[in-house]
């Protein structure tokens, strides 16, 4: 049985691949950021509500000012972490391969770029997730590859689905 992806790396798909990511090898370290992050937020918050003097009131200060840029800039990290991760990867592909063709078989499968040819072994895959559109793959904390489902061919995505779980051992996790 042989499966053919064409895969483009836009924003869509590195976002996507940096969600997989943070919600699956990351998840310990994301949720411990994200605690951590609406903490601070929050005391910073009421900080520029609190004047020791007359209690919560607003008071315009450059320190006002400096504190609600900070949050501001937090809350964007904090809302968009995953669109920001995304671009900051998708800036980090070498030229040539924003666009792949990738073939599944038995015993691996190979991408293709204008850069040249990849092999891959199912036994590197550490772990498996999709969503509505997309297989990915993930290799580590900081690697991943992602596989749109609209334009698969040789088979259905079930179909690849229980390929890919027949050949790995792994089950996918919906993200």
């Amino acid at each position: 049985m042989e499966f053919v992806f064409e895969n483009q790396y836009n924003q869509e798909a590195m976002t996507v691949m940096a969600r997989a990511l943070r919600k699956t090898v990351r998840a310990k370290h994301s949720r411990r950021s994200h605690i951590f992050g609406w903490i601070v937020t929050v005391l910073a918050l009421f900080l520029v509500f609190w004047s020791g003097e007359n209690g919560f009131g607003f008071q315009l200060s450059l320190r006002s000012v400096c504190t609600l840029i900070v949050v501001a800039v937090l809350l964007a990290v904090l809302l968009w972490e995953d669109t920001i991760n995304g671009y900051a990867a998708r800036k980090r592909l070498l030229p040539g391969t924003q666009k792949a063709n990738v073939t599944f078989r038995e015993d691996g499968f190979t991408s293709e770029t204008e850069v040249g040819s990849t092999a891959f072994r199912y036994d590197k895959i550490a772990a498996l997730a999709e969503n509505d559109h997309y297989f990915i793959f993930i290799y580590s904390a900081s690697h991943a590859q992602i596989y749109d489902k609209r334009t698969i061919s040789g088979g259905s995505p079930d179909e690849f689905r229980a390929f890919i779980e027949g050949v790995t051992g792994k089950h996918f996790s919906k993200i």
